[in-house]
């Protein structure tokens, strides 16, 4: 969430930043107008206290000297009744500042490049190159089914379109992809944390889910704790919630946590985009990297987050580009961050497998997680990244390692995860 004061003293900080997106400058105006009505409701609102603690005073004394004080308190209370008024009005002002505060996104950073979309995402590097296949490339989906360990039938007729299962060698590596993971972020620092995969509509709205993004969510009838329910999108909800309303001490910094879940996304919209195999499905597993950090470090916590997601890919051998989101492309609550792009030889083509994202103060103004300086409570800033989402994982393993006689290669740093199986084969 921005900071209500930018509409009162910096509006075209924001105007800016959403001309960058590509989106309606206007959209400021309203907060502008609302920022300047809840001041001058509180202004007057506190003059009004001023005044009547005057003439409260003023009729103790005409009491004291025998004088009529009945004017006077009939002043009181016209005061009262106003300055009452006037905080019904503020709580309805400031409820309407905060719907229209949660609905804008982020700033952009000054150094995220130009651009309507990720078709203007430049690439900032490459690593690795893509294999020379002397037979055509098969994609992922085709070498899953003929393998006899993908069956989307099934899954189809267990939960409808754009669920998996898999069988086998397969299954064994969604496992084992996630152990690797959880081993290099525990390598890196960071410390794992199972956390709950239904949470709060509150929890949603901390890290900026809601209300943005309602119909990509999954809610459950019922709810929980008195609130709406949901089935997180990523483990990005609950583990940057964990700290919500504390203050952290500084000497805490960064702190930095991984977590595995199951993921659940309605993809509402994305209909046509991937609809078949393991590349767009609505629910997957990912290990997730999340920093809480001091505002003058979350530079440089982007650049070796992005690093630790890459060496993942490095550790498995795929070749992949990392790519700087443009304004257009950057994310709602995001800043400045990195798409990393996996070569898919059965598309000819890079595709995302993890975005590493600074959100500046956006999600911790939401949770009001601060952390104590001196005297001062201060606003971290959150980041997260994936690290990396295991599906897709999988279907670059097997498009990059496949033979020409459709078994797979097993990467070497996966092959101890996997019993020291080398290569997958149909039973």
């Amino acid at each position: 969430m921005l900071d209500p004061n930018l509409f009162a003293n910096q509006p075209e900080v924001v105007r800016l930043s959403l001309t960058r997106r590509g989106m309606d400058p206007a959209l400021v105006e309203p907060l502008v107008a609302l920022n300047v009505r809840r001041r001058a409701l509180q202004k007057e609102g506190d003059d009004l206290r001023q005044a009547r603690n005057a003439k409260s005073q003023l009729v103790g004394q005409k009491m004291r000297a025998g004088e009529d004080a009945e004017p006077i308190k009939a002043e009181v209370r016209a005061i009262a009744d106003r300055t009452a008024a006037i905080d019904a009005e503020l709580l309805l002002v400031a409820d309407e500042e905060r719907g229209l505060l949660l609905s804008l996104p982020n700033l952009v950073d000054p150094a995220t490049p130009d651009g309507a979309g990720d078709a203007h995402n430049p690439v900032i590097r490459r690593w690795g190159t893509p294999p020379e296949l002397a037979f055509a490339a098969k994609p992922h989906d085709e070498l899953a089914v003929a393998l006899g360990m993908y069956d989307p039938e099934r899954a189809a007729k267990l939960s409808g379109a754009r669920f998996a299962v898999l069988s086998g060698a397969l299954a064994r590596m969604e496992r084992a992809l996630v152990s690797l993971f959880c081993d290099m972020a525990e390598r890196n620092g960071y410390r794992e944390v199972q956390v709950p995969y239904l949470v709060t509509r509150e929890t949603m709205t901390g890290t900026g889910q809601l209300p943005k993004f309602e119909e990509d969510l999954f809610k459950i009838a019922g709810g929980l704790a008195g609130q709406d329910a949901y089935l997180i999108p990523t483990a990005e909800v609950p583990v940057t919630n964990l700290h919500r309303d504390e203050i952290l001490d500084e000497e805490q910094l960064p702190v930095r946590y991984n977590a595995f879940t199951p993921c659940f996304r309605s993809e509402a919209g994305s209909a046509g985009r991937d609809t078949r195999g393991l590349v767009r499905v609505h629910q997957f597993h990912k290990v997730e990297l999340v920093w809480i950090t001091r505002p003058e470090d979350s530079t440089a916590a982007l650049e070796t987050l992005t690093g630790h997601a890459e060496s993942v890919l490095q550790a498995l051998e795929l070749p992949y580009q990392t790519v700087a989101r443009c304004a257009g492309d950057v994310g709602f609550g995001g800043a400045r961050g990195y798409d990393i792009e996996v070569w898919l030889p059965g598309q000819a083509a890079y595709r995302e497998i993890s975005s590493c994202t600074n959100f500046g103060d956006f999600q911790a103004r939401r949770l009001k997680l601060r952390f104590k300086r001196e005297k001062k409570n201060l606003l971290c800033h959150t980041l997260n990244g994936s690290g990396l989402a295991v599906g897709r994982t999988i279907v670059a393993i097997l498009e990059n390692y496949q033979q020409a006689d459709g078994s797979i290669r097993v990467p070497t740093v996966l092959q101890p995860y996997m019993g020291g199986l080398a290569v997958i084969s149909r039973p």
